[in-house]
């Protein structure tokens, strides 16, 4: 099975979303353009891609396999949270057993129920983490159900007007309103997700981010790494370190087939040494996946 390139694109997209949000949070400092158009809208992409990927490895390997992936990806998330304690791997090595190998055993459809039904339970106490599980199904059930891209453009504008009206309605906090303030900001960030998700796929000509999500676990580790260290100013650190990595990754994946957390991480679900360096013409033991 072959990489579906588009979708390591986006997830490289969001992976520059995500470490553009992350530092301006650690920073502590003010920017309401952040808030109003970034914050929360960039890791429910990550999230349902999460998701996708689990459908896509689920095909050629079995669920101990994925059971074995997620304890690992628990490992490296507790080392992480030692650093920083904002980081989401455990939370998807724990939701993804929890959540997405139960939902393997059932169709399609119902994965897309269980989602708007833990979205929705996720927004009521608050959003954040708690709309993890709902995005990881969400992911699940759009891979399963595989809607033809045609729905892309009515997506996108569907999404954006949806985005818009909730933002504005939680900037201006009616009175009598009646959803909280941050139901309306969770539904805001989530439909705007939706629309950058949808945009992006869209546009021709994006595979600049490929490299940066075929080694998203790498550049999210490293990434933390910058935000530990960082104060200000947060626009010129983030687009730093996001070119810093789009580059490497960019020049690893020359000569390497996964990035090295990728690799580590694979080296350990498959409990062998998998083929690295590109000359190394030995078969792949596994799809080459995220």
């Amino acid at each position: 099975m072959s990489r579906i390139r588009e979708l390591d694109a986006l997830r490289g997209f969001a992976v520059c979303g995500i470490m553009l949000v992350n530092t301006w949070q650690h920073s502590q400092t003010s920017d309401p353009v952040i808030e109003t158009l970034f914050q929360g809208r960039f890791y429910p992409i990550f999230s349902a891609l999460f998701g996708v990927s689990f459908v896509l490895i689920l095909r050629t390997g079995s669920r101990w396999v994925l059971l074995r992936r997620l304890v690992w990806l628990l490992c490296f998330g507790l080392i992480v949270r030692m650093y920083y304690p904002g980081e989401v791997l455990t939370d998807y090595a724990v939701w993804g057993a929890v959540a997405l190998l139960p939902a393997s055993f059932v169709p399609g459809p119902l994965v897309a129920l269980l989602s708007a039904a833990a979205l929705w339970a996720g927004m009521r106490v608050g959003g954040g983490a708690a709309l993890i599980p709902g995005l990881l199904l969400a992911g699940m059930a759009v891979m399963e159900l595989r809607p033809s891209r045609r729905w892309l453009l009515p997506a996108f504008a569907l999404s954006a007007v949806m985005s818009a009206t909730f933002t504005w309605l939680w900037l201006a906090e009616p009175e009598g309103a009646p959803l909280s303030s941050w139901t309306l900001y969770s539904l805001g960030a989530l439909t705007g997700a939706a629309a950058y998700a949808t945009g992006f796929l869209l546009l021709p000509r994006m595979r600049i981010f490929e490299p940066m999500g075929r080694m998203a676990l790498t550049n999210y580790v490293s990434g933390t790494v910058v935000i530990t260290f960082v104060t200000q100013p947060v626009l010129v650190v983030a687009g730093i370190t996001i070119v810093a990595q789009a580059l490497i990754s960019w020049w690893w994946l020359r000569a390497f087939r996964y990035g090295p957390l990728e690799w580590v991480w694979r080296c350990l679900t498959r409990l062998e040494r998998v083929s690295f360096r590109r000359d190394d013409h030995r078969p792949v033991p596994d799809p080459g996946l995220p």
